[in-house]
C-alpha cells in the first residue's frame, strides 16, 4: 500500500505509474479524491464542533458559578456533543472506505523499470549457458515423463481433477532431490534461514502481501474458517514480522522455506493445458528478505543471483528479463524474471520471479526497523523470489537431459541426493 499523504500531495505521479501499468486512474484516484475530501471535511467539523463545545462549557460554568440560568447553553452544548460524535462516526467510515480504496492502488514502478505495455517489452539483462545439443527431435516433459513411468496425470485427474499430479518413483525423489538441493545451496551458502510454515494463511496475512482483495479469486479458500491455503511461501514468510519492528543492525533478515503452492488460476484456464506449467498445486523453494531502504535495490540484485546459482549448478541455459511497467504485479516496484530454456517446447519459460517491494508490502503488515539510539521507526522493503519453484524446474531437467534412448541424465549437483546417475523407464 502506498502512504496516504504521498498519494494525495503526488497524485499526477501516482495516475502516470498506474498509467504506465496500463490502468485508468480514473477508476480508481477518482474515487480517493472525493472521499479524502470528505473525510478531511468531516474531521475538521468535528474538530470544529469539539472547540465550540469546550467553548460552551466553559461559558456554562461560568453561569452556574454566577447563579444565572445555563439550561440553554447547556442545550446547545449536548447538540454540539452529539453532531460531534457524528461527524467523528463519519469521518472514521469514510476513513474505512478510503482505506479500501488505497488497497486496490498498485505500487510505483523503480525509475529503473523500462516502460511497456505488454510482456514484449520486457528488456533482456542477461543470459547464462547455452542450449543443449541434441541429435534428435527433443520430446516435452509431459512426453518422457509418461514414457519414463515417473508423471502421471491421468491418475492425478482421477483423485483431484485437471491441472494436478501424481509423480512415481524416481520422479518423486527427483522433486525431493530439488528441494533438498535448493535449500541446501540458500541456507549454506546464501545466507538463508530455513524456516517451515503454516500451509494455512489467515485473511490479515494475505492482504499483508497484497493478495487481498485484489486477487481472492485466483486462491482457495477454506469454507467456514478464516484461512487461505498459501498461494506462495512469500505470504507466511512475509508476515512473520506483520505488527512488528526489527532492530537495523538485523537487516537484511533472509529466510528461505519450502512448501506446497496453491491457486486456482482462474483467469488462466486454456492457457498451458499440457503438463505440469500451470498448476492447482506445485511446490516451490521460496527466498524472502527483509532490507534496509537504502539497501534493498542491492540485496534485489543479490536474490536474484541467489535464484540464477541453482540453474548453474545444474547447467541449465536461462535468461533474465527485467520486467515493463505493464507486465509487473501488483505489489512489485521491480521485478526480474528469470525463464529456462525448454528444449522440448522450444521456449523460454518463467521460473523465478524476484521483486523488490521497497515499502508497499511492509506498510500494509506494519513491518517496521528502528536503527540504534533513535526512538523513530521506519518500514522496512521487502524482497522476494522463487529459489526456484520445483515443478518446473523438475521438467526443464527431463526436457534439458534427454537422451536418445528415452532416459534422462541426472544433473551431477543432485546425484548425491538421488543415488542415481539416470532415470530410465519403468513399468508402472
Amino acid at each position: 500500500m502506498l502512504d496516504l499523504n504521498f498519494v494525495r500531495d503526488h497524485l499526477p505521479e501516482v495516475e502516470q505509474g498506474m498509467r504506465h501499468r496500463g490502468m485508468d486512474p480514473e477508476e480508481l484516484l477518482g474515487g480517493f479524491r472525493e472521499l479524502d475530501a470528505r473525510r478531511r471535511q468531516a474531521i475538521t467539523n468535528a474538530e470544529n464542533l469539539k472547540a465550540r463545545r469546550n467553548r460552551a462549557s466553559e461559558e456554562v460554568g461560568k453561569l452556574k458559578r454566577s447563579g444565572q440560568d445555563a439550561t440553554a447553553l447547556m442545550e446547545e452544548t449536548k447538540s454540539l456533543r452529539e453532531e460531534g460524535e457524528r461527524q467523528e462516526k463519519l469521518a472514521a467510515e469514510l476513513e474505512t472506505e478510503l482505506r479500501g480504496v488505497m488497497a486496490q492502488i498498485p505500487n510505483l514502478p523503480l525509475a529503473s523499470v523500462p516502460v511497456g505495455n505488454s510482456e514484449h517489452d520486457n528488456v533482456e539483462v542477461r543470459r547464462w549457458g547455452a542450449p543443449p545439443e541434441m541429435k534428435f527431435a527433443a520430446n516435452p516433459h509431459w512426453e518422457i515423463g509418461e514414457q519414463l513411468g515417473i508423471l502421471d496425470l491421468e491418475r492425478a485427474v482421477k483423485l483431484s481433477g485437471a491441472r494436478f499430479a501424481v509423480y512415481w518413483d524416481l520422479g518423486a525423489k527427483l522433486e525431493r532431490a530439488l528441494a533438498n538441493f535448493m535449500l541446501d545451496l540458500h541456507t549454506r551458502e546464501h545466507g538463508y534461514t530455513e524456516v517451515l510454515p503454516p500451509y494455512m494463511v489467515n485473511s490479515a496475512s494475505m492482504y499483508g502481501t497484497g493478495q487481498l482483495p485484489k486477487f481472492a479469486g485466483d486462491s482457495f479458500k477454506c469454507t467456514d474458517h478464516d484461512l487461505w491455503l498459501v498461494p506462495t511461501a512469500e505470504v507466511p514468510l512475509t508476515n512473520l514480522y506483520r505488527d512488528e519492528t526489527l532492530e537495523a543492525d538485523r537487516l537484511p533478515v533472509s529466510v528461505t522455506a519450502y512448501t506446497p503452492c496453491f491457486r486456482s488460476e482462474a483467469g488462466s484456464y486454456g492457457k498451458d493445458v499440457r503438463g505440469i506449467i500451470r498448476q492447482h498445486q506445485f511446490q516451490k523453494v521460496e527466498l524472502v528478505k527483509f532490507s534496509h531502504p537504502q539497501k534493498s535495490q542491492e540485496d534485489h540484485e543479490q536474490l536474484t543471483r541467489n535464484a540464477e546459482t541453482v540453474l548453474q549448478r545444474l547447467g541449465l541455459h536461462y535468461r533474465v528479463m527485467l520486467l515493463c511497467t505493464a507486465d509487473m504485479g501488483f505489489s512489485s516496484a521491480k521485478t526480474y524474471d528469470i525463464e529456462v530454456w525448454l528444449p522440448g517446447q522450444k521456449l523460454f519459460r518463467e521460473i523465478s520471479s524476484c521483486s523488490n517491494f521497497d515499502s508497499f508490502q511492509a506498510r500494509r503488515a506494519n513491518i517496521r526497523f528502528r536503527s540504534a539510539g533513535s526512538k523513530k521507526s521506519e518500514f522496512v522493503h521487502t524482497l522476494n523470489g522463487s529459489g526456484l519453484a520445483i515443478g518446473r524446474t523438475w521438467l526443464a531437467i527431463l526436457e534439458n537431459y534427454q537422451q536418445e534412448d528415452g532416459s534422462v541424465v541426472v544433473p551431477e549437483a543432485l546425484r548425491s541426493y538421488m543415488g542415481v546417475e539416470r532415470i530410465r523407464a519403468v513399468e508402472r
